[in-house]
């Protein structure tokens, strides 16, 4: 069922506007990779490991000085020596295997992420994806869920890397000398303060930038299809393309500018810390030593501690701001996740198949009335285009009112009216693209929203004006509609379809690559492909949204005769601009303004004397077929 405003806005309209991340955005991290306990705790035991290694080696550096250079024990020296070339082998063990297992947790987190939002995004009504633009939801699905992989692995090897290593660190400074430590330690705050302020900026500029690059997919995606090359040929305008192409470029590019310098601060602020830090302990401890109240050796241990101690304060200025721009690209994640669908399947539903009188089956529509959900119900508007999110008002205009008539069983009944009157709207809901805003839709007497959306498209086999083709083999794009078909039945359907000889004619036959969209196919050829592809699934129920548009007349005459032999007893609903392709109809609806103003046999709307008549002399007069109305655009 249509989701209401109030719904939606408890599904997605949290969506950040001030580039902030959402609250528990880290809290739902945390199942994600706890999918990979073991890998997790073998990740931060291998952590922990090289944090001790990475304490120890000073404090052995120490001794090797005070216990046994300066008393001259030779063997001890050796010994100690033994012992720092085991702490080194220890360590880079350790660090293979934090990388090794940030790796599988990491990459595991981005393929179960992907099939999640790729499996919810193919949940989405026919609304989500009107309003969305391909580039922005294909950048979510790339570079935000490949960003989102930074966000597990800072938190979880890097964060406790980094914490545990300055707390031991700290801990050895403080043991061997707790004066040259605080000294060390006062200059700290005037990293972290200023750090915290460029985290928090860096969120805001780091979504941003992902907008900036979703709208630059988006764009490529757009003009990089056939469709949109040959029109930017034609029209001659590439090089207003590359213009529009560069100026979005030049914001991704000044934008990432300014991400970089506000990262390398960090990296400037840590330079000075280590400049201040470095005189007051080589300063006090070197006046220490001198006074003897401070073994040489300690100040050796002190000086290499504290190069061990720069490493994690800078990783934790650049972790933070690492961490947020990670949790950016799961917050943005989220919100792919969060986006309800329009249509979904009741907890209830049942199979039709199981239900099911037997026989093609009914359709009935029952006060049906309908609008098209506004982008603020189906979408985000970080989806759509820049200026639908800026202004995109609610549509309150029905398509449909009050609709009621039936689809006999096993019988024709076709569709006709002026462009806009709401005939694909009516075949879009048959099969739950969408649902009516107000009435019933049933399929053999069963509303189809009490039956499970699987078991409903299996039953209804649709053939648009504009057929899709996959850039695949034929064989493929055949298979699409009975996966294993044996190749006699593919050649069968094509038969039927009348394409067959032309198939047959390729070098490759069934293994000739289509092209993006079918386009190396011509329009009647995609046509006939898509009957060969309707006739192998061989539905009860037939829906034909002007099928035969980009037929020519001897072909299109061809493929009626195969119709006729294929659609008998099928339950079929046909849309036809060309009046004379549906002459023989069971039934004819006449629809205007999103009513059925009259309907009949061709004979009997011819006596009445009304709009079909009036459409059907001026058609046939002129020699010329009616505008053809394109698929999704009705009272558009």
């Amino acid at each position: 069922m249509a989701r209401s405003k109030d719904s939606r806005a408890a599904a997605g309209d949290d969506e950040p506007t001030d580039g902030r991340i959402r609250r528990g955005t880290v809290r739902r991290i945390v199942p994600y990779a706890m999918a990979y306990r073991w890998s997790v705790a073998l990740l931060l035991a291998s952590t922990v490991v090289d944090a001790v290694a990475t304490a120890a080696g000073p404090l052995v550096l120490k001794m090797i000085i005070d216990d046994g250079i300066m008393p001259g024990r030779t063997d001890l020296v050796v010994w100690l020596c033994l012992a720092v070339a085991g702490l080194a082998l220890v360590e880079a063990g350790s660090v293979f295997l934090v990388a090794w297992f940030s790796a599988r947790i990491g990459e595991g987190v981005v393929y179960d992420l992907r099939n999640k939002v790729f499996s919810h995004v193919q949940a989405q009504s026919l609304a989500f994806f009107t309003r969305t633009q391909t580039g922005a939801l294909v950048s979510r699905l790339n570079t935000d869920v490949v960003g989102a992989r930074q966000a597990v692995t800072s938190l979880l090897s890097d964060s406790l890397s980094t914490v545990l290593s300055l707390g031991l660190v700290l801990a050895s400074m403080f043991y061997l000398s707790w004066q040259i430590t605080l000294a060390a330690l006062v200059t700290v705050p005037f990293f972290i303060l200023p750090a915290r302020w460029i985290a928090g900026r860096l969120q805001q500029l780091t979504r941003r930038r992902m907008e900036l690059d979703a709208d630059l997919s988006a764009l490529m995606s757009e003009r990089f299809n056939v469709s949109g090359a040959v029109l930017a040929k034609l029209y001659g305008r590439a090089q207003d393309e590359s213009s529009l192409f560069a100026g979005k470029a030049a914001r991704v590019r000044d934008l990432a500018v300014s991400v970089v310098l506000h990262g390398r601060i960090l990296g400037v602020l840590t330079i000075v810390l280590t400049g201040l830090t470095s005189a007051l302990v080589y300063g006090l401890g070197g006046v220490l030593t001198i006074d003897g109240s401070l073994e040489l050796g300690t100040l050796v241990a002190m000086v290499a501690l504290l190069l061990r101690l720069y490493g994690p304060i800078n990783q934790l200025g650049s972790l933070q701001a690492s961490a947020m721009m990670a949790l950016v690209s799961f917050d943005r994640v989220f919100e792919i996740l969060d986006l309800k669908p329009n249509i979904d399947e009741a907890p209830t539903a049942r199979d039709l198949s199981a239900v099911r009188s037997g026989g093609a089956p009914r359709i009935s529509f029952e006060k049906v009335s309908f609008r098209y959900p506004s982008a603020e119900e189906n979408s985000l508007a970080s989806l759509g285009h820049p200026a639908a999110r800026r202004t995109e008002p609610v549509e309150e205009l029905l398509t449909l009112r009050d609709l009621s008539f039936d689809v006999p069983a096993g019988k024709l009944t076709a569709l006709v009216g002026p462009s806009g009157a709401g005939k694909t709207t009516i075949t879009q809901l048959v099969p739950r693209l969408y649902d009516p805003t107000e009435g019933t839709v049933r399929v053999d007497g069963h509303d189809v929203r009490e039956l499970t959306l699987q078991s409903l498209r299996d039953t209804i086999g649709v053939v648009t004006q504009d057929a899709h083709l996959f850039h695949d083999t034929l064989r493929a794009n055949l298979e699409y509609a009975r996966p294993g078909a044996a190749e006699q039945e593919l050649i069968d359907a094509l038969k039927a379809a009348l394409i067959w000889d032309t198939v047959h004619a390729l070098p490759e036959g069934l293994d000739t690559v289509v092209g993006d969209r079918g386009y190396r196919l011509s329009g009647g050829e995609k046509q006939r492909i898509a009957l060969a592809r309707l006739l192998l699934k061989a539905p009860p129920v037939v829906i034909l949204d002007e099928a035969t548009a980009h037929l020519d007349s001897e072909a299109e005459a061809a493929i009626q005769r195969a119709l006729k032999t294929v659609l008998a007893g099928r339950t079929s609903l046909v849309i036809a601009h060309r009046l004379s392709t549906i002459r023989e109809a069971d039934q004819i609806l006449v629809v205007a303004a999103g009513r059925v103003t009259e309907r009949g046999t061709h004979e009997e709307l011819l006596a009445v004397g009304g709009l079909y008549a009036d459409l059907y002399h001026t058609q046939f007069a002129q020699h010329e077929p009616l505008e053809v109305a394109v698929p999704g655009t009705d009272a558009h």
